[in-house]
Order: C-alpha cells, then sequence, then structure tokens
C-alpha cells in the first residue's frame, strides 16, 4: 500500500491594504461661468474650400498615416522595379559600397532636389488651389527636363500607377484627385511620378513640406532597397546610408519649396549617360 504523503496547506496571504488616503484635498468644481469673449475673439467660420480641392483632415494624425502609407515600400506605387540609375552604375563599375552614399546624396542634390521635389512642390501648391492648368505645366516641365527615355518612362508608369490607386485606397480624397486624373487620361498631361504625388498629397491634406520630405525619403528607400538586391549595400549598410543622408533630404527639401516653375530641372549628366547605356544593355535587373 502506497501511502500519499500529506501536503501542509499554504496559509492564506491577504495583503494589508493602507487604508490611509495619499491626500485628503479634494478640489471644489466652479460653477462659475466663464464670460462671453469680446467681440473680436469670436473665431470667423472657416472659409469654403476652393473647387476642385479637398478640405484638410479633421484628425492631425492623418497626414502622417497619409505619408506613411505612401512611402511604405509595400505600396504598390512600382518604385520596387526602378533602381534610379544605380544599376547604369553598377554596370559601369562606376559605384561601390564605399562610395554609395556619396552617389545618393549627389544625386539628390543635383537631380531629385532641382528636378522631382521642386515639382512635387509646385504641384502640391497648384492642386491646393484648383489650379490643375498650372499643375499640367509643371507636369510638362518635369517631362521635358528627363532627358533619357528610360526615365521618362519610368516616371509616368509610377506616376499613373499611383493616379490609378490613389482614388480608391483615399477614397474620400478622390474629388481633389479627379481633375488632374481627366487632364492625364486625355493626354493633356504626362503624369510624371512627382507631380502625381504632390497631387494626392494635396487632396489628402498633407503639407507640403512634409509631402516633399516623405516623396524625397521614398526615393532613398527605393535606391538602397535596389543597392541591396545590386549588392552594393546589406540590410545593416542600407540602413546606416538612409541616417547618413537625412540632413541632405531637409536641405533639397528647403530648397525645392524655395524655386520657381522656371528653375525646375537637374543636372546631372554622368548620371544620363549611364541611363543610356542601362537603356540598351543585354541584360538588366531593372527597369532604369
Amino acid at each position: 500500500m502506497i501511502r500519499t504523503p500529506k501536503v501542509r496547506p499554504e496559509p492564506d496571504y491577504t495583503p494589508q491594504l493602507d487604508s490611509t488616503p495619499e491626500h485628503d484635498y479634494t478640489p471644489e468644481p466652479d460653477h462659475t461661468p466663464e464670460p462671453d469673449p469680446p467681440p473680436d475673439r469670436i473665431l470667423a467660420p472657416p472659409p469654403d474650400p476652393t473647387p476642385g480641392s479637398v478640405p484638410p483632415p479633421t484628425q492631425p494624425s492623418d497626414a502622417w498615416l497619409v505619408a506613411m502609407q505612401l512611402t511604405d515600400s509595400a505600396f504598390p506605387s512600382g518604385l520596387y522595379t526602378l533602381s534610379h540609375g544605380l544599376e547604369g552604375y553598377a554596370q559601369a563599375r562606376a559605384v561601390d559600397r564605399a562610395s554609395l552614399a556619396d552617389l545618393l546624396t549627389d544625386l539628390l542634390r543635383h537631380g531629385v532636389g532641382p528636378a522631382d521635389a521642386t515639382a512635387l512642390v509646385l504641384a502640391h501648391r497648384a492642386a491646393c488651389t484648383g489650379d490643375w492648368a498650372g499643375v499640367g505645366a509643371v507636369d510638362e516641365r518635369l517631362y521635358a527636363a528627363k532627358l533619357g527615355r528610360e526615365q521618362r518612362i519610368a516616371a509616368t508608369r509610377t506616376g499613373r500607377q499611383l493616379l490609378d490607386l490613389a482614388p480608391e485606397v483615399f477614397a474620400d480624397a478622390a474629388a481633389g484627385i479627379a481633375p488632374y486624373a481627366d487632364l492625364v487620361a486625355a493626354r493633356k498631361a504626362p503624369g510624371c511620378q512627382a507631380v502625381v504625388a504632390g497631387v494626392v498629397y494635396a487632396a489628402t491634406g498633407v503639407p507640403e513640406q512634409q509631402a516633399a520630405t516623405a516623396d524625397v525619403f521614398a526615393f532613398c528607400a527605393s535606391f538602397t532597397g535596389a543597392a541591396l538586391r545590386l549588392r552594393l549595400a546589406d540590410h545593416r549598410s542600407a540602413q546606416v546610408v538612409l541616417r547618413q543622408v537625412a540632413p541632405v533630404i531637409d536641405e533639397v527639401v528647403a530648397a525645392a519649396r524655395t524655386r520657381e516653375l522656371p528653375d525646375l530641372g537637374g543636372c546631372v549628366p554622368l548620371s544620363d549617360v549611364h541611363a543610356g547605356h542601362h537603356e540598351r544593355a543585354d541584360a538588366r535587373l531593372f527597369a532604369s
């Protein structure tokens, strides 16, 4: 016969609660009504939005959420198919891991900033006021500033992809996108990506500076993503490069906000040369 040992029950534990209150102060509610504001402090109702434009979102965080969604690598805008000229440099052995950040800095300062970021800012301003002819003029100018056929195709392909997707994703802002979409559909505007992004950001209530910063960052993230696939960086070094160019992003966005339409256009001749060779390469991983 197996005897089961008796287990002595543990004593019940009940913590002693301190019944002494932390303080004995209870504020008395103030029942004094607030005086009416003087007439000069009464806020006027907000003005009606410009026809063809969309008022800003009611939630302050919504602008950040829109910007993060549009810059997310999972957003199907087509940027994943582009190396932004990096593959051409790699084919010519004109870039390596050590010079990757310097190349990106040069492209930002002399290409993306004066051209795409400037176009986005100008398109954003025109869209906010319902100046669709002005948006079209910016679009045509940016398209003309892209010298290579490969660059123009990449810009319009990703731009039209975004223009097709944005009214569905941001349905509450579709009315602010539709007039420009009609221009592109009628072939009265080419539909470059930076201009489309400016219109979408304006329609969704994202401020100008935040919109330009987000789009330039998206370019940098796409560029470093291409570097990963070209074995010019690993995941750690790619993040280091992104952080290194953060001050340059601020710099080029600030400069873009000071330019007018006649100033739109970059100057990166070596990039144009490599893009031309890349366009005729026997084998390519990227569309640009």
